[in-house]
């Protein structure tokens, strides 16, 4: 049965700190289903995520676009790979397995925006973070859904402060 854990994001600085928590405690083999509506903050939760992860390993961030256009980029955070995949062009599952994902899955940290267009192929054991706007201005609400239990585990340091279960 999927647990669910939510959180307020009151500003983009608590967005930045998620992500930085995130990336202390993710790592290759995991993957992260980005979800929400367009202007969400999918794309804003993964780049400061590849960013923090970037910076603890000892590199300088790099710029990190939105893959909507390229469909997947891929970073490198000292011997962690990230690959963030932006699906929402896809048409159909298919075209996961032309892009690769399918391999990238078990070897890399994979943060999936648009997983829907996954299907099927979505990997069993996944963590998917669902943004939605807030009330106001620049707040998110972030939710955590997982079927594994060892997440609960991995996310209660991250999610400390202000996670509620749901």
């Amino acid at each position: 049965m999927p647990r669910t854990l939510s959180l307020t994001l009151p500003t983009e600085d608590a967005t930045r700190s998620l992500a930085c928590g995130l990336a202390g405690v993710l790592g290759p083999g995991d993957t992260v289903l980005l979800a929400g509506p367009i202007g969400a903050g999918k794309t804003a939760l993964a780049r400061a995520l590849i960013q923090a992860a970037q910076e603890t390993a000892g590199a300088a961030p790099e710029d990190v676009p939105s893959p909507t256009f390229t469909l997947v980029q891929t970073y490198i955070a000292g011997d962690l790979e990230v690959w963030h995949a932006d699906l929402y062009r896809l048409t159909h599952p298919d075209e996961v397995l032309e892009l690769g994902l399918d391999e990238a899955f078990s070897t890399a940290l994979c943060l999936i925006e648009w997983p829907d267009r996954l299907g099927s192929l979505a990997p069993h054991g996944a963590l998917t973070i669902t943004l939605t706007p807030g009330q106001a201005e620049q707040t998110r609400e972030a939710r955590f859904t997982f079927s594994d239990p060892a997440w609960a585990a991995r996310l209660a340091p991250v999610l400390s402060q202000g996670a509620q279960d749901g």
